[in-house]
């Protein structure tokens, strides 16, 4: 192995990752996380249509490959007329993973939260939307976050697909560089590494925020 090619390469892949991987995973997470309160809202919701219809968008998620996904709104829609760059491209079928995966997450923290806080809302004369936003979401962030948090891990490394779509990634400028050099496996080891270093950051950032978090948890 060309460890020389290492080092050079290393300045490359790095501002791949922060040009390319990171504002990829924060805008399709933050887009993802306003879908999936959404969807979160209408499983929970009294209203059959409602309910039927984030039901129906959950398991069409959840039930079809991230890859299929980004290439039926890449390659598939312009087929229809409708043609989409890139990147949006890839922060649509990103968005549209995680808001299936995180209303699920989401869903469930609330359910978590006890009925009798809900009581509690109408007692001091809150609406149910009031007791929603003030007593209920508050408590089911702080139980969703180990769960959210580990999306968005797995998001950072699911990035990659963006490669096959023509996005300049970190992923994809390793495969340029591999493919000009021939070392292969030194560039997609390289890579490979990047992205751990990237998704330990993340792991110590989310023990240290769960840590945080615990303080406000009655033991």
């Amino acid at each position: 192995m060309d460890f020389n090619l290492f080092w050079s390469s290393l300045g490359p892949l790095l501002l791949g990752a922060i040009k390319g991987t990171i504002p990829l995973a924060l805008a399709s997470f933050a887009l993802g996380l306003v879908l999936a309160l959404l969807v979160a809202m209408m499983r929970i919701s009294a209203n059959k249509l409602a309910n039927g219809v984030g039901r129906f968008y959950v398991s069409i998620i959840r039930g079809t490959p991230l890859l299929v996904q980004l290439f039926v709104i890449f390659y598939g829609l312009p087929a229809i007329g409708v043609k989409i760059d890139p990147w949006p491209s890839a922060i649509i079928a990103f968005s549209l993973n995680v808001g299936g995966y995180a209303a699920e997450v989401i869903r469930a923290a609330i359910l978590s939260v006890p009925q009798g806080q809900w009581e509690a809302g109408h007692m001091i004369g809150m609406s149910r939307n009031q007791t929603l936003l003030r007593i209920i979401l508050p408590q089911a962030a702080r139980v969703s976050v180990p769960p959210l948090s580990n999306t968005f891990i797995s998001l950072v490394k699911d990035t990659s697909l963006a490669s096959l779509i023509l996005v300049t990634e970190m992923f994809r400028v390793a495969q340029q560089v591999a493919a000009f050099s021939q070392e292969f496996m030194l560039l997609y080891l390289e890579a490979a590494l990047i992205y751990w270093v990237i998704c330990l950051a993340l792991s110590t950032a989310q023990t240290r925020l769960e840590k945080r978090l615990d303080r406000y948890v009655a033991h």
